[in-house]
């Protein structure tokens, strides 16, 4: 499966997390692969779980970079697109923050709406730069 593909599902497990709060990930994807709503792929898999593993930080990082709102503001979908992203920046060295970013604004142009999309860009891109820095 192409890297595009599996960040793809790993944005619909994480979209599936924000309402269901109380299960686990490892549920929610062994749900999902015996519904056949998605394939059995490691990157996806490990993605998601790793998202949730370090939701706190992740979730820390686009409080601060999101100026335009506040977190209880951001769409499900943005959220969701955001937290892969954030996750991949922040503990996957071999991906280019590039790819991180333009793979988020793909799937957000996808399931969202242009302003949404314009938002996990301009966001990103500010987390990225910071990040660069360092």
């Amino acid at each position: 499966m192409a890297r595009r593909e599996s960040r793809e599902q790993a944005f619909v497990l994480m979209f599936e997390k924000s309402f269901q709060k109380n299960m686990s990930m490892k549920d929610i994807i062994d749900i999902n692969i015996e519904n056949d709503i998605i394939e059995n792929d490691d990157f996806a898999q490990a993605l998601a779980i790793k998202t949730c593993d370090n939701i706190e930080e992740i979730d820390s990082k686009i409080e601060t970079f999101s100026i335009a709102r506040k977190m209880n503001r951001i769409s499900k979908v943005s959220l969701s697109v955001l937290r892969i992203a954030v996750c991949e920046m922040l503990y996957y060295d071999d991906i280019p923050f590039g790819v991180s970013i333009n793979e988020a604004v793909e799937i957000c142009k996808k399931y969202a709406s242009e302003d949404e999309y314009a938002f996990v860009n301009g966001l990103l891109g500010s987390l990225s730069r910071s990040l660069e820095v360092k």
